[in-house]
């Protein structure tokens, strides 16, 4: 094979951790080559190195493009060379237009001055390269993150690179969106574009990727090529997490109870940005004790805005419905009161609204049930450390002791630090928003089992995610939601992405 990219042992530590031990990656012209691995296992480390962002001498081994020896000591260093990073978090500026983003610190003009025809002709260019029509004068921030993704990678490509690293590109995508970028990938493939792919989905990897590399622990395991997905995904999964893992969504043995845990009735909320137009209508449902009720819809369709509605987010646009939790009706006016109903919402953006970054595991842990740990407006510190210490057993979380700022966590051990924080309050009804959203495979096969013990002691879930595969795997139920309406109902029997299309479309014909 024409190999374009060789890293040879590669090895790199931080302080007393070694992130990278002799690890080594080959990537070929003209492919795409999946990089595998669960959190902490060192994949965004070896990029980091590759795209410069850590300096020749950071780290020991060596680096080969087209059979050259390369030092990188910044990440100009490494665009120059023709690699280009697309990080997890979108670097755009949400105020400036698509086209000045695409050119940010690379503008088109004379140095002094701005060629505004020259910057709008190649962003129109860019854009019909990655499939948006959009007028390259929007505002970033007034489309879509689908949109947005498509836009980052328009950017990259802008710097005519000849090696794409692309990390977790769809994971905060829904599945057009998601599609949407596959394709593209699949694009620039055939017109000889090389790219390195990280993802926590293997589903797409094992579409997309030619090549798929798999570390461990800092350490290279594996690369397989020719791969096929009956034959090589529980291999990969092995060689992942260092252990056999025969069912992603582990079953559950308890069937859901006759008594409705949450049922909401004729549910409407008023658009925030388009008045006197509904942006949720007449939305009904229930959920039984002992079951998950999956909600599955595209981007826009409403399902965050129903979720904090019904947390008391919304409040004060809900123009009609009602909402009963154990037969009794509640009045959700703000998040509070929702708790005090019991009502728990773990929110898709751990980072800026689940979690306080920079406070303890304890500290977090206690957070949305603190009345439960003080005594006449007291702090009772020796409980909040036995409820620390409980939960990070309970929920097997990696850290050095619930002291540790949540911030230094990996993705996965955070999320089950925001879950053990929201049943502390001993919740009735659990929404879950996202909740395996940028987490690797072993970190989400514990954490579905933990939802599957919350929903075999009584509990009730309602499940967002916009992998169909997770609401396949873990909902007993799925409401389908399309411009604002539930559309329709499937059970167990009926789950399938054709019938699930045909409800989002049906949604889409009625508006």
């Amino acid at each position: 094979m024409d190999e374009l990219l060789v890293m040879k042992n590669i090895s790199k530590d931080f302080s007393s951790t070694k992130a990278l031990d002799n690890v080594c990656l080959s990537v070929s012209k003209g492919q795409i080559h999946g990089l595998l691995g669960e959190n902490g296992a060192g994949k965004t480390t070896l990029m980091n190195i590759l795209s410069g962002n850590y300096p020749y001498g950071s780290y020991e081994g060596e680096l080969f493009l087209r059979g050259r020896e390369c030092r990188f000591f910044s990440s100009k260093d490494s665009e120059r060379n023709g690699i280009a990073i697309i990080h997890q978090e979108l670097s755009l500026i949400q105020g400036m237009s698509i086209a000045d983003n695409i050119f940010l610190g690379n503008e088109k003009g004379n140095g002094f001055f701005i060629d505004r025809k020259k910057t709008r002709e190649e962003a129109e260019r860019l854009l019909r390269l990655v499939g948006l029509d959009d007028d390259p004068e929007t505002i970033v921030e007034d489309i879509g993150a689908g949109k947005q993704q498509l836009v980052e990678i328009a950017k990259a490509l802008s710097k005519n690179s000849d090696i794409l690293i692309l990390d977790e590109p769809t994971s905060s995508l829904g599945q057009e969106h998601s599609e949407a970028v596959l394709k593209l990938m699949e694009n620039l493939k055939a017109k000889g574009k090389t790219m390195i792919i990280i993802s926590h989905k293997l589903d797409e990897i094992i579409r997309i990727a030619d090549r798929i590399t798999i570390l461990r622990d800092g350490k290279s395991v594996e690369t397989i090529d020719n791969f096929n997905k009956d034959a090589d995904e529980s291999r990969i999964v092995r060689d992942m997490v260092g252990r056999d893992i025969n069912d992603l969504y582990p079953k559950r043995d308890a069937e859901p109870k006759e008594d409705i845990a949450l049922k909401v009735e004729h549910l409407s909320v008023q658009s925030k940005r388009r008045k006197g137009e509904l942006s949720l209508d007449d939305i009904c449902f229930d959920i039984h004790s002992g079951e998950v009720v999956g909600l599955y819809g595209l981007m826009a369709s409403g399902r965050s805005k129903l979720v904090k509605s019904l947390f008391g987010k919304f409040n004060g646009l809900i123009s009609k419905g009602s909402v009963e939790i154990n037969g009794k009706r509640v009045d959700l006016r703000d998040p509070r009161h929702a708790i005090d109903e019991g009502l728990a919402y773990v929110a898709e953006d751990r980072m800026n609204t689940g979690l306080s970054l920079d406070r303890s595991i304890k500290e977090n842990m206690t957070l949305a049930g603190l009345k439960k740990v003080t005594k006449k407006g007291l702090l009772d510190k020796k409980k909040e450390k036995g409820v620390a210490r409980d939960n990070l057993n309970s929920f097997r979380i990696k850290a050095s002791s619930y002291e540790q700022d949540v911030r230094e966590l990996s993705g996965g051990n955070q999320q089950k630090v925001l879950l053990s924080q929201w049943f502390y309050t001993d919740p009735e009804v659990l929404i879950l928003d996202e909740p395996t959203k940028g987490i690797d495979i072993g970190a989400k096969y514990e954490i579905y089992n933990i939802i599957n013990e919350y929903v075999t002691s009584g509990g009730a879930v309602l499940l967002i995610s916009s992998d169909m595969n997770e609401i396949f795997g873990l909902s007993d139920r799925i409401y389908v939601l399309a411009e604002g309406k539930i559309t329709g109902e499937l059970s167990r029997e009926e789950f399938s992405a054709t019938k699930v299309m045909d409800l989002i479309l049906k949604g889409d014909k009625r508006s």
